[in-house]
This record gives C-alpha cells, sequence and structure tokens, in this order.
C-alpha cells in the first residue's frame, strides 16, 4: 500500500517520521520519500514546494466525539463526493480514525484547498482542518503507515481499486463542481477570515531587525507571508495584493528577482509560489518579473525607500572597537595576537577536555556553551568574556536559566575551562575568563591550532539538534571524508546518537556518503537558506524580544532605587538577579545570534 499510494498522493516526495510514538512530527525528522515501508509512523507533505497540492487530505478524528460520529460523517462526506462526480480514497486507523483522500488532476494551491476543506469542516464536526491550514508543516499518514498504537492505516477497499483511483485522479471538472456545492461554507469562512486579524510574529528589537535588512532579509511580517501564505484578509483583500506585498517587501530589503525567484523554486518561500499557482507554469516567470517591476517602482516613490545612506542597511552589531583587542574593563594583553594565540590553544584545551562530557543531555550542552564562550573571545578579542546568560543563551539555543545552571556547574569542575573573575553588577553581566587546565597545558600548547572558526549553535542546528551540529562541525574539520567509526571519536557522540544526526543531515542534503561509505560535507548546501526554510530565525527574533523587555524591566528597578545605593546593586542584594539579569550591549546579542549562520 504505502509503495504504491505514498507517492501519488504527496504534495513532494517528501516524508516525516515520528519517533515519540505519533504524537508529533517534526520538520528534523523529515526524509525523501522511498517505497520502503518506515519503520515509525510516518507523514507525507501535503503541499509541494510551489504551494500547490495534488490531493485533498480529510481527517476525520475519532477523538473529537467517537467512532460512531467519524462513521456517520465519512459516509456522508462521501455520498456527497458521488453526487460531485469525485472518486475517492478511504483507509481507517485502529483507533477508529478515517481518511479521505480526493485524488486532483490539476494541483490547486494552498488558499483553493484550505478554503474547500475549512468549509467542510462547518458540516463535519469531526473534521480536522489543520493540516491544510499549514502550508510548511501539513502533512497526514496514508495507506500502509505504521500507527502510534500499533497496526497500520488499512485501507477500506481494494488496493487495486485505490491504486487506479490515485493514477485516474479528479478532473478539473470534478474541483469546480465540489466548490460550486461548498459556494455558501466557502463565503462564511472567508467572511471569518475578516473578522480575525492575522497573529503576527513577534517583532524583533530594532537592532536585530537591522542585521537582517543589511543581510537582504525583509521583515518577521512579510517573511512569514512569503514562507506561509497566510495573510491578513483586511489588509490584502486577495491573493494578488498579498504576493505584491511580498515583493515589495524584498525590493526594499534590498534582494533582486533572482533571489525571489531562487527562493520560491527551492521551496524557501512556498507561500509566494502557491500565489504564482494560478498562472500556467511557462507565464510564471514573466508574471513575476511584471510584478516586480511594479513592486520596485512602488519602493521607489515610497517616501524614507532604501538607499545608500539609509541607516536600516547599516550593521549595527560590528566589532566595536576594544582598544589594542581588550574587553571594556578588563585587564587584558595590550597585543591581540598574544590574545589569539592564547583563545587558539584554548580550543586546543577544549577538544583535549571534551571526553569528561561524553554526550550526555548535560555533556553537549555545555560543550556548546564553551564553544559560546570561545567564539565570544575570538569576537572581542579577549580571553576574558563579560556576556550575560541572556546572550550565551541566544548563542546556544537554550534557555537562559539553563545556560546559568550550566555555567555554575563548568566554573566549579576541578580544572575547569572558564573562571569566573567578577560577578555581574548593575547593567554588566557576568566576567569570565577562559583558563587552559595545568593537566592539559602542555598537550594543548604541543597541539596544532585547529583551522576555521569556532562556533557557537549555527540557528540552523536549533532544528536539527545539537548532535547533528556536532557531526556536522567534526566533517568541517576534517581533513576529507570520514567513517562513521571515525567520526564516533571527531564528534564525541556515541553510535546511535551519530547515527540519527547523520541521518538528519543527509535528509536535507547537508552531508552526502560516497561509495566508500565516508561522510563529506555538501558545499552547495546552505545552512543559512535551510535555517530560514526552517523558520529558525522567527524563533531567535522571538527570544531577542524577549531579553530585550527582560533589559527593560532590569533597568527601571534599577532606575527606581538609584537614590538609595552608592552604587549598582549586586547579586547578592534581594533582587533575583538571574530572573532579570540585564544582558550585555545590544550588539552583542544580534551579532551571536546573526552571524553565525554558516
Amino acid at each position: 500500500m504505502w509503495s504504491a499510494l505514498a507517492p501519488l498522493l504527496a504534495g513532494q516526495p517528501r516524508v516525516r517520521l515520528s519517533r515519540d510514538g505519533g504524537r508529533s512530527y517534526p520538520q528534523k525528522h523529515e526524509r525523501d520519500l522511498t517505497g520502503a515501508l518506515p519503520s515509525f509512523p510516518a507523514a507525507v507533505r501535503i503541499f509541494g514546494k510551489d504551494g500547490t497540492c495534488a490531493a485533498i487530505f480529510l481527517d476525520f478524528d475519532s477523538s473529537v466525539a467517537g467512532v460512531d460520529l467519524v462513521t456517520a460523517e465519512v459516509r456522508a462526506v462521501t455520498s456527497w463526493l458521488g453526487r460531485c462526480g469525485a472518486r475517492w480514497i478511504e483507509d481507517y486507523s485502529p483507533n477508529g480514525g478515517r481518511h479521505v483522500y480526493i485524488p486532483l488532476q490539476e494541483r490547486v494551491t494552498f488558499s483553493q484547498a484550505r478554503d474547500l476543506v475549512e468549509a467542510l469542516g462547518t458540516r463535519y464536526r469531526s473534521l480536522d482542518k489543520t493540516p491544510h491550514q499549514n502550508l510548511l508543516h501539513g502533512c497526514m499518514r496514508v495507506p500502509g503507515s505504521p500507527h502510534k498504537r500499533g497496526g497500520h492505516q488499512e485501507l477500506a477497499m481494494s488496493l487495486n481499486t485505490a491504486y487506479d483511483i490515485a493514477r485516474r485522479p479528479n478532473t478539473p471538472g470534478v474541483w469546480t463542481t465540489m466548490n460550486a456545492e461548498l459556494a455558501g461554507e466557502i463565503s462564511v469562512v472567508r467572511a471569518l477570515r475578516q473578522e480575525h486579524t492575522l497573529t503576527a510574529l513577534p517583532a524583533m528589537e530594532e537592532g536585530a531587525q537591522q542585521v537582517l535588512q543589511g543581510t537582504g532579509r525583509m521583515s518577521r511580517t512579510m517573511l512569514q507571508l512569503a514562507m506561509t501564505g497566510l495573510y491578513d484578509a483586511n489588509r490584502y483583500p486577495t491573493d494578488s495584493e498579498a504576493r505584491q506585498a511580498v515583493l515589495a517587501g524584498a525590493a526594499a530589503a534590498g534582494l533582486a528577482v533572482t533571489d525571489v525567484q531562487r527562493r520560491m523554486l527551492q521551496g524557501h518561500w512556498p507561500g509566494l509560489a502557491s500565489f504564482y499557482a494560478r498562472y500556467p507554469a511557462r507565464h510564471r516567470t514573466k508574471a513575476l518579473k511584471d510584478d516586480w517591476a511594479n513592486a520596485v517602482a512602488h519602493v521607489q516613490k515610497t517616501p524614507g525607500a532604501p538607499d545608500g545612506k539609509n541607516n536600516a542597511r547599516k550593521n549595527p552589531t560590528s566589532q566595536p572597537s576594544t582598544q589594542g583587542g581588550g574587553f571594556p574593563g578588563s585587564a587584558v594583553s595590550s597585543t591581540p595576537d598574544a590574545e589569539h594565540r592564547f583563545i587558539r590553544t584554548w580550543r586546543n584545551a577544549l577538544r583535549l577536555k571534551e571526553p569528561r562530557y561524553r554526550d550526555s543531555r548535560n555533556g553537549l550542552a555545555r560543550r556548546m556553551i564553551l564553544r559560546a564562550l570561545g567564539q565570544a573571545a575570538h569576537m572581542t578579542g579577549s580571553r576574558f568574556v563579560e556576556f550575560g546568560v541572556r546572550s550565551v543563551a541566544v548563542a546556544t539555543g537554550l534557555d537562559h536559566t539553563t545556560v546559568a545552571t550550566h555555567l555554575r556547574a563548568l566554573r566549579s569542575e576541578p580544572e575547569s575551562l572558564v573562571t569566573l573573575v567578577e560577578s555581574g553588577r548593575g547593567t554588566k553581566g557576568d566576567q569570565y575568563m577562559l583558563t587552559i587546565p595545568e593537566d592539559v597545558k602542555p598537550a594543548a600548547e604541543d597541539l596544532s591550532w585547529s583551522k576555521g572558526k569556532l562556533h557557537a549553535l549555527r540557528p540552523v542546528f536549533r532544528e536539527l539538534g545539537l548532535p547533528a551540529a556536532f557531526a556536522y562541525e567534526a566533517l568541517e574539520r576534517s581533513s576529507g571524508p570520514l567513517r562513521s567509526v571515525d567520526l564516533i571519536r571527531a564528534s564525541g557522540l556515541s553510535r546511535t546518537a551519530l547515527s540519527e544526526a547523520l541521518e538528519s543531515l543527509a535528509a536535507w542534503n547537508l552531508i552526502s556518503r560516497d561509495k566508500g561509505l565516508a561522510w563529506s560535507i555538501v558545499a552547495a548546501t546552505s545552512l543559512k537558506d535551510l535555517a530560514e526554510r526552517f523558520g529558525v530565525l522567527d524563533v531567535v527574533a522571538g527570544q531577542l524580544k524577549r531579553y530585550q523587555q527582560d533589559r527593560i524591566i532590569w533597568k527601571e528597578w534599577l532606575t527606581k532605587r538609584a537614590h538609595t545605593v552608592a552604587e549598582l546593586l549586586s547579586p547578592t542584594d534581594d533582587y533575583p538577579w538571574e530572573t532579570f539579569e540585564g544582558p550585555p550591549d545590544d550588539w552583542t546579542l544580534a551579532h551571536m545570534a546573526f552571524t553565525a549562520t554558516g
């Protein structure tokens, strides 16, 4: 069943596996769709890179009101499909849920499919509309897929019949009839959509937004629209106005039309691609170019449009002058070369000490925190690091309270790699010093320095996970392809953790394996582009916004008590320091978050 039907029903040849027993189907576990039956519950992607789907997926959920309601509503919807002249495939789950698939001869856009499914949802209470409401993450199990309760999705008809329906899908005339039958309900769901303003993503703090624009990125709202195809119907009446808004945002951010077209073709902006699906394929390029010309003209005549002097195109995250490589307030060497030599030797010590952390959850987090401190030291040209826990949290993808806990553990270790020099006071974070433990100092000084940059957690690995980050780093540092057995030693991961990490990296074409079974990096795949596709920059933006608010609260608390103290308060006072510790200068947050994209 799986090998026969999954490729014909899927919107693109990709499938997501559930490694938690069917509770979730995360993007990091997405793989190429093959004929081999997965051993885990598996859901195919509904929409393609162009924002269209090849079939309508109707998911009737037995958890809403029981199996009896599902049975009755499936009988009703199939009777309606029969009256429309449609052909469908039906299966059932071990828990009593049912799926109805309506294959289509001509693919339909995200908006068209969503309207029809939401309209059916007004008729049938057990119909789950969410798979068709999310262009990026909409997915569903198909016949043959393993089920979380054991067993599989079983066809309610013969495989021959189902295969014939999938191979000879419904004509455009059937699709037109279905929409005509639901015209009233479709009008209702569109009207309801206009009553509810689309909730936008959290706005970024000003400094981080400037960094994004300075690297050719758009506002969060426009990027969300381009990726998801979702927009406020009160602001943009139709898809045409919405797509023009995206193009204007892209033009204002400094992108070229080829940048936009590449994002559409590679599947990074399926929402925008879906707006052009109404045109025949041969006309889409011309339509895009015509719209782009209008967008550029609009931006040029708009007051405050970007130009060479626009502050939004300046990057405020450039490293500030440190007067000879030192960090303000630190007693460091006045020779930057000496400091960088020390930091490089410290990195050797880190390599020697890492086996102590193994690949436990805490160990992986502490390895990444040490990398973040090393990266910060490289940025400032000093072994002294005065970044607050929130800056380190942004650099590692961890929560700031978790960072604080791990930092306490790291500095209390015997032969520690970091030493607490001074506890934070006022708006300044704790000051740490990178330390080369005596037990590995001779070996660290004798080792050759590692080539390349020291990275904290690059944004894409917030989605793919810490093991994937360490496996990728090991391949980056190697002088050639590595076999799995060598990668275990180079990455410090267990065989199981490494196997899952390599599978995930290969699924997104970040690495490949040669005929000798050795792994190497695929240079053509951009970590930055993949991070944009995953939407992880939105997560970073939200984290920055929260920390900006924490900083405001902390400064207000200090200001209210300024008249009662002679100096800025220390962590020993009554204020809950670790809850609202103010991070250091804003440039450190933005720089660490958005420049380590690979």
